[in-house]
C-alpha cells in the first residue's frame, strides 16, 4: 500500500512541475509574441480635437513599430469620464490603451464621482503639452483683457466663457479668472475641443478658453487676449502672456497615453518605448511645433511621478474656499 501511495505522490508532483513550466511557457511565449492581434486605442474626446489628431498621427507609426493595427476607437461624454471610466473596468491584457489628459483624470475623480480613480491607470508616456488661451473672435467688442473685464464687472453673470468639460483645465482657469479678476461669468462645458470652437465661432458664447494650436488654426477668426503661459509661444509672440494683464497663474493640459492598472509588464514597456520612440522622432516633434504643440517624451516612471505631483498640487488648491465660492457652475 506504501508502495502505491509513493507512486502516486510522484505522479502527482510530476504533473505539477510539468504543468508549472507549461505555464511559464506560456507566460514566456505570451510576452514574446505580444502584441500579436490589434490593439484599440481610444480616445475619450470628440474627433477632430487635439487628442483625436496626435492619435492618428501617432497610428501609423505605432503600427509599423508594433507590426499590428491600431483600431482607433471613441467613447465621448461626460468630459471624458464616460470613456475613462469604462476603460478602467475592460479587460486589462494590453490590448486596449487610452489618451489621457493631466490634469483632468487627477481633478475629475477629486472633485467628483465620475466612474473611475486616478490610480486605475498605469500611465505609459506623456507627449505632448498645450498651454491654455483665452480668445475672443475678431468682431468681438473685447480688445484686451482689461476690457473684458470692465464688461464683466457692469455685467454680473452676464459674459460666458466656453472650456471643455467640468473641472478640466479650463473650466479651473474659469474659477481663477473669477477669482482673481473679482468677477462672475457663466462658464459652458463642451464635449470636447472640436464642439467647443464650432460654438465659440458661431458666437454661441462671448469667449473660449482653447488651446495653442487651436488659435494658430483659427488665426483668421480669433485672437487672443491672453496666452496663459510665463513666456511668449512661438508663433503667437503677439499677444500678451499671463503676467502682462496681471493674471498670477499658468495653465496647460498635457496628452499621453495609458493602460489599466494591473496590465501586464510586457506589454506596458513595448508601448511605452514604442510611444517614447514616436515622442522624440524629429519629423514628429517638428510637426507638432507647426501645428502649435509643445512636444515631451516623459517615460512611464517620470509620468507617475508628475502625476503624484499634481494630485498633491491640486488637493490643496481645489481646497480654497474662494475657488469652490467662485465655482460657475453653482450660481
Amino acid at each position: 500500500m506504501r508502495t502505491k501511495l509513493f507512486v502516486v505522490a510522484a505522479v502527482v508532483a510530476m504533473a505539477a512541475v510539468v504543468l508549472s513550466a507549461a505555464a511559464g511557457c506560456s507566460r514566456g511565449g505570451e510576452a514574446d509574441n505580444y502584441p500579436n492581434k490589434p490593439i484599440t486605442y481610444l480616445t475619450v474626446w470628440d474627433p477632430g480635437g487635439q487628442s483625436d489628431r496626435t492619435a492618428r498621427m501617432q497610428q501609423p507609426l505605432l503600427e509599423k513599430a508594433l507590426g499590428q493595427k491600431i483600431v482607433m476607437d471613441y467613447k465621448v461624454g461626460g468630459g471624458g469620464a464616460v470613456g475613462w471610466s469604462e476603460f478602467v473596468r475592460s479587460k486589462a491584457d494590453g490590448y486596449s490603451m487610452v489618451g489621457t489628459n493631466l490634469p483632468t483624470i487627477v481633478t475629475q475623480p477629486m472633485m467628483e464621482d465620475v466612474g473611475y480613480k486616478t490610480e486605475q491607470f498605469l500611465p505609459l508616456v506623456d507627449f505632448q503639452y498645450s498651454p491654455l488661451v483665452f480668445a475672443v473672435k475678431n468682431d468681438s467688442p473685447y480688445k484686451d483683457m482689461k476690457g473684458f473685464v470692465d464688461a464683466a464687472k457692469a455685467n454680473p453673470g452676464k459674459l460666458s466663457i466656453g472650456g471643455v468639460a467640468l473641472w478640466s483645465i479650463t473650466h479651473i482657469m474659469a474659477l481663477e479668472m473669477q477669482k482673481q479678476y473679482g468677477i462672475q461669468i457663466q462658464f459652458v462645458p463642451h464635449t470636447g475641443t472640436a464642439p467647443l470652437i464650432t460654438n465659440w465661432l458661431g458666437g454661441h458664447v462671448d469667449s473660449a478658453i482653447i488651446y495653442t494650436d487651436d488659435l494658430l488654426r483659427q488665426k483668421d477668426q480669433g485672437r487672443a487676449l491672453m496666452i496663459v503661459e510665463d513666456t511668449k509661444f512661438p508663433g503667437l509672440e503677439q499677444y500678451p502672456v499671463a503676467k502682462e494683464v496681471g493674471f498670477n497663474f499658468s495653465f496647460g493640459v498635457s496628452r499621453g497615453i495609458a493602460l489599466q492598472a494591473g496590465a501586464p509588464d510586457y506589454a506596458a514597456k513595448k508601448l511605452e518605448k514604442a510611444f517614447l520612440d514616436i515622442a522624440k522622432d524629429p519629423e514628429i516633434i517638428a510637426q507638432m511645433t507647426k501645428e502649435g504643440f509643445l512636444s515631451r517624451a516623459m517615460g512611464s516612471t517620470e509620468f507617475k511621478k508628475e502625476i503624484e505631483a499634481q494630485t498633491k498640487m491640486y488637493a490643496d488648491y481645489l481646497k480654497d474656499a474662494d475657488i469652490k465660492k467662485a465655482d460657475p457652475t453653482k450660481k
